[in-house]
């Protein structure tokens, strides 16, 4: 069951690395502007949004199986329609086409929470890395095929940038029939079904502290997680789609900012099994906060490298790419461990949606702020955001419970002090 998940998650990111590498340097030639680069990634990302909540409710009612292959279809006809409209230089369709597009995303990202569906609390962090690192490999060899891609569709008399949807569209296409034909039982609906065999317990035990108690979920954990994603992915989003903007401006051709986006984009999923080992190992919490210094790391190091180094420009991004990993697995994890399997993958598509609503925000500025104030500036701004994750995520920790021997010993002193007290007290008198 996993193996189909990763088989999937292959060829989806094939499919996600389009938009990626290409989406802004496609709408700046098409539109002209650089100001407006940043509307593609704000489109395919609302699209997510709005993906996630029919992705989502699919996957509540009928399970994993439908809701996954569905979303992979719609996207693959979103990448259809980006060709179609390069070609005829119809914007209002390429808008259209990248929101609809967004599915992919959308579901790529819930394909993670199918991943949990079957694992314990302990082993959560690793499952959902498992298919994050399946990503790696389609997202990562995406960006590379941005020339063939782009002469295959110079020889249809289509724009090259249009190459790589043309990619993306025969990749979502096989990963959603991959999904339909062979994601048997479905990951959701048997957990479910495991969950209603096992016969209660006369007393049952405390459920573990990061577990939601079964039939009831914990709020505060969800909120926790989705500000961890939410901040992570708008940081994400902004910093990376105006990289090969940046880039081209100073000289830089397309083949050299896609090989810095597949570096990239393999810091986003590459290290996903050790950031699962570090999240069931030193805590969900911890993780969460390493995420939002990393992104300041990498924020500093975009600002202040030379436009015309690639090393430390990709060594930037690479650092993106890490911070937003330590987000998104260590949030996802907070979530899943919040909400019961009989609401868990109703939550889970509304939490992504507002981690899709923020990285079309971070889209949307990103090209504004760099229009505005330069690239740097972005960068600095991006950096600092994430970084307040570490206040916020301090403020919302538990209250350390004492542990009971320094308790018991704090009873007795308090009672020693009371007796001297009284003792003092009484030989006044």
């Amino acid at each position: 069951m996993l193996s189909v998940l990763v088989i999937a998650q292959v060829l989806s990111g094939l499919g996600l690395a389009a938009g990626i590498t290409v989406g802004a340097l496609l709408a700046e030639e098409m539109l002209g502007s650089t100001g407006l680069a940043g509307v593609p990634a704000a489109l395919f990302t609302g699209g997510a949004a709005l993906g996630a909540v029919g992705i989502g409710r699919t996957c509540q009612r009928w399970g994993r199986r439908p809701g996954l292959a569905l979303g992979y279809l719609t996207a693959a006809l979103g990448s259809l329609g980006v060709v179609v409209a390069a070609a005829r230089g119809d914007v209002p369709l390429l808008f259209l086409s990248l929101l609809v597009y967004g599915a992919g995303t959308a579901t790529n990202l819930l394909a993670r929470y199918a991943g949990a569906d079957l694992a314990s609390p302990a082993r959560r962090g690793r499952a959902v890395s498992t298919v994050l690192f399946a990503t790696t490999f389609g997202a990562v060899a995406g960006p590379n095929l941005v020339s063939v891609t782009g002469d295959l569709a110079h020889s249809w008399a289509v724009p090259r940038l249009a190459g790589p949807f043309v990619l993306a569209a025969v990749a979502y296409a096989v990963a959603a029939a991959v999904l339909w034909c062979l994601l048997r039982p479905d990951p959701l609906l048997l957990a479910r079904t495991r969950a209603a065999a096992q016969p209660p317990p006369s007393a049952p035990p405390p459920p573990p502290p990061e577990e939601a108690p079964t039939g009831r979920a914990r709020p505060r954990g969800v909120v926790i997680g989705a500000t961890v994603m939410i901040l992570t992915q708008l940081v994400m989003i902004a910093i990376m789609t105006m990289t090969p903007v940046h880039m081209r401006a100073h000289g830089h051709d397309t083949h050299t900012a896609g090989l810095v986006i597949a570096l990239h984009v393999g810091a986003m999923f590459l290290p996903s099994p050790l950031t699962g080992l570090l999240v069931d190992r030193l805590g969900r919490t911890r993780v969460a906060a390493a995420s939002g210094v990393v992104l300041l790391a990498a924020g500093l190091l975009a600002a202040l490298a030379p436009a015309h180094s690639v090393p430390a420009l990709a060594a930037a991004l690479v650092l993106l790419g890490l911070g937003w990993n330590f987000g998104l697995v260590s949030g996802t994890a907070m979530v899943t461990d919040s909400v019961p399997l009989a609401t868990r993958a109703a939550v889970q598509g509304v939490v992504d949606v507002g981690v899709s609503v923020a990285g079309a925000t971070g889209g949307m500025a990103s090209g504004l702020v760099v229009a505005a104030g330069g690239y740097s500036v972005l960068a600095i701004a991006g950096g600092l955001l994430a970084v307040t994750l570490v206040p916020l995520l301090a403020l919302a920790a538990p209250p350390r419970a004492v542990p009971a021997h320094l308790e018991a010993a704090q009873a007795i002193g308090e009672a020693e002090d009371d007796h001297g007290s009284v003792s003092g007290h009484g030989s006044h008198h």
